[in-house]
């Protein structure tokens, strides 16, 4: 089977090494163009581009994907089957008719939930329990072609990003390889999605990260998980960015409570200091950091980070 893939970020990296691994016959590998790095010195190349190098795949790099060109060279390869992961534009209809078998697409959710570009942020904020990667017949919509296979992936009670991230990305091999066996067998059973039961998610963007300790305090764990490692979550300290990498919501005692009250102390505020941790006041509960990184320093525990920063109750964070 002639297989074109497409894909971009690592979570696609690591699918399209499975594939190799396995043996199939890819014919091109479509990724992002290249961007600048830096300070203009360079670019830098997609995970997928490194992957498909490193493997002596043909690559191609079109600026958009309804070029006539370039739709010209994808039907020239005839394609039997077109696999399709995080690639980062929409396939116009002239595209999905090309490959025999159709285009798939590797989701990172159990869809129809979470359709759009960031699922794995979104099941760790919205404290889900359980995710997956969804393999599905590509339409012209967003995600909402007909699945053909899921695979189911329960989260840690500290799940973050980035190890859903790893999680996901082994468990699209599994399912890959599923789908794919079935389509080479004529054995696929082709399922419809309940659009009634979508939700779609957008891109997440820098700004994204900011805490604002007026919310609830799980939800504020949930954020610095979720965006954990990119973008990040942060508030601000003595005119510094300070990032959250680890905490915890902690009950706050009525005493403490009472003390805040009347102290002042708003959202924000410093309520509590330990030896290795700090305890913010939120909308209803405190956020108990164990893990931080100010402006200009490397990554510490909390423990470390207090050795050398005067902060003490009623210090303001924002």
């Amino acid at each position: 089977m002639r297989i074109v893939y497409m894909g971009t970020p690592q979570i696609a990296a690591v699918i399209l090494k499975d594939m190799v691994a396995a043996g199939d016959n890819i014919v091109a590998v479509v990724t992002q163009p290249d961007k600048p790095k830096g300070r203009g010195y360079g670019m830098a190349l997609s995970e997928v581009k490194q992957t498909a190098l490193e493997c002596g795949l043909t690559v191609y790099q079109p600026n958009k994907v309804r070029e006539e060109e370039f739709l010209d060279e994808i039907e020239g390869l005839a394609p039997d089957l077109v696999v399709v992961a995080a690639f980062g534009q929409i396939l116009p209809k002239r595209f999905l008719d090309i490959p025999r078998y159709g285009c798939i697409n590797v989701h990172a959710s159990l869809l129809p939930k979470y359709r759009g570009a960031s699922p794995i942020q979104y099941a760790v904020l919205c404290g889900e329990e359980v995710s997956g990667v969804s393999i599905q017949y590509m339409a012209e919509g967003i995600d909402t072609g007909d699945i053909i296979t899921t695979e189911v992936v329960p989260l840690a009670p500290d799940e973050t990003g980035g190890s859903l991230h790893d999680k996901l990305a082994e468990a699209g091999c599994i399912a890959l390889r599923r789908a794919i066996g079935q389509i080479a067998s004529g054995t696929v059973v082709r399922t419809p999605q309940d659009g009634d039961k979508a939700s779609y998610v957008g891109m997440i963007k820098k700004e994204m990260g900011r805490l604002d300790f007026s919310k609830p305090a799980i939800l504020l764990e949930r954020q610095v998980r979720a965006f954990n490692p990119w973008p990040g979550t942060y508030t601000g300290l003595s005119g510094k960015i300070l990032k959250f990498w680890r905490c915890k919501v902690s009950e706050i005692s009525a005493r403490e409570l009472q003390k805040a009250k009347e102290n002042a102390f708003g959202y924000g505020s410093v309520i509590r200091v330990e030896r290795d941790s700090f305890t913010v006041l939120t909308g209803d509960q405190g956020l108990l950091v164990k893990e931080v990184q100010l402006e200009g320093k490397r990554r510490m525990t909390a423990e470390e980070f207090l050795r050398g920063c005067a902060i003490g109750e009623g210090t303001f964070l924002g």
